[in-house]
C-alpha cells in the first residue's frame, strides 16, 4: 500500500480534509438521493465565484423524447472556439451548478466559449443515456456554431469526451481537439495506477467498481466503446489529446494508456501526470499551489487546442 504522508504535501492535505469533512470517504455507503444532497453541498462549499466580465445564459437542447440542459459562458471577446464541458461525478452525481464555477474561470482564462452539458444521470438513466446526450450535445454544437470545437471533461466528464471524440472522428465536423482531466477511460484494473493508487485519497478501486456497477446496472457490457474508450480497437484519426492526471489517484495510468496508443496509431497526444495531487483537484485549484499550476495547464491546453496550434 502507498505511503501518502509525504507524497502529498500540506496543501493537499488540508483540501483532502476539507472534502471529506462535507464529502466523507463512506458516501458511497449511503442512498443515491443522499449521496447527491452531499455532492451538491460539497460543491456548493468549494463555489469560487464567477470572474468578472463573463455572461452565463442556461438553456436546453432538444433530444428525443427529453430536453438536455445547457449552461453557455461567454467573455467579452469574440471566441475563437467553443468547448463542450462535461462534467465529474461518477455518472451518478453533478449537474451545472457542481462545475459552474470551474467552466466560467475556463470561459474567462481561454477566452472561448464555453458549453456546460448537464447530461441524464445513472441509475435512472443507465449507459448509454449519458453518451447518447454527449453525441446530442456535439450534434447541436456542429449544427449551430461555425467556430472549431473542443471537447473537455474530468473523471466521467473525460470518459465521455473521449467517447464523443470516438463516435464522432469520421463525421462532417468532428472535434478539433480533447482536453481530458484525471479521465476514467476504462483500463486494466490489474497493474498501474489500479493497483499502486487503489487505496488513494478522494478515490478508490472500490468507488470506481461501484460507479461501474450503477452506470451499467451491473450489466457486462463486453468491448463497448461508448462506455470504455480504451476497450475501442482503432485509435487512428483521434483529435490532438491532451490528458491532465493526478499521480494519486487509481484511474492515472489511463492517461498513460491513451495517449501511447493515440501516438501509437499515429495521432497527437500528450500525458501529464500532475505530482501529489488527487482525484477531483480542480476543486483545489485556488487553494493547492500544485493544482493552481496545473489548472494553469488546463487553460494553456484548451486555449492552444481551440486556436488550431500543435501540440509539440
Amino acid at each position: 500500500m502507498t505511503d501518502y504522508t509525504n507524497l502529498i504535501d500540506a496543501e493537499t492535505w488540508a483540501f483532502i480534509e476539507r472534502t471529506n469533512s462535507y464529502y466523507p470517504p463512506d458516501t458511497i455507503d449511503y442512498t443515491i438521493v443522499q449521496q447527491r444532497e452531499i455532492y451538491d453541498r460539497m460543491c456548493r462549499e468549494f463555489f469560487a465565484g464567477y470572474p468578472q466580465g463573463v455572461i452565463v445564459e442556461t438553456s436546453t437542447v432538444d433530444a428525443p423524447a427529453h430536453r438536455i440542459p445547457i449552461r453557455i459562458y461567454r467573455g467579452g471577446t469574440q471566441a475563437a472556439a467553443t468547448v463542450l464541458y462535461f462534467h465529474g461525478g461518477g455518472f451518478i452525481l453533478g449537474g451545472l451548478e457542481s462545475h459552474d464555477d470551474v467552466c466560467a474561470e475556463l470561459c474567462a482564462r481561454t477566452g472561448h466559449e464555453v458549453v456546460s452539458v448537464d447530461y441524464r444521470l445513472a441509475p435512472e438513466h443507465p449507459h448509454p443515456a449519458a453518451f447518447d446526450d454527449a453525441i446530442k450535445a456535439f450534434a447541436w454544437a456542429a449544427s449551430t456554431r461555425d467556430r472549431p470545437i473542443l471537447l473537455c471533461g474530468d473523471s466521467a466528464g473525460g470518459n465521455l469526451a473521449a467517447a464523443v471524440s470516438h463516435a464522432t472522428r469520421a463525421g462532417a465536423r468532428r472535434p478539433v481537439g480533447q482536453v481530458l482531466i484525471y479521465p476514467g477511460l476504462g483500463g486494466d484494473r490489474s497493474k498501474g495506477s489500479y493497483v499502486t493508487h487503489a487505496e488513494a485519497p478522494m478515490l478508490t478501486v472500490r468507488d470506481l467498481e461501484f460507479y461501474k456497477h450503477i452506470r451499467t446496472g451491473g450489466a457486462d457490457r463486453g468491448i463497448d466503446a461508448t462506455l470504455a474508450p480504451l476497450t475501442d480497437t482503432d485509435f487512428s484519426n483521434l483529435p490532438p489529446t491532451v490528458l491532465i492526471t493526478a499521480q494519486c489517484d487509481p484511474l492515472s495510468s489511463d492517461g498513460e494508456t491513451y495517449r501511447d496508443r493515440i501516438m501509437a496509431a499515429g495521432g497527437s497526444a500528450v500525458w501529464v501526470e500532475e505530482p501529489g495531487l488527487v482525484h477531483g483537484y480542480l476543486r483545489a485549484r485556488h487553494t493547492v499551489g500544485r493544482a493552481g499550476e496545473s489548472f494553469t495547464r488546463i487553460v494553456e491546453a484548451v486555449t492552444a487546442l481551440g486556436k488550431g496550434d500543435r501540440l509539440l
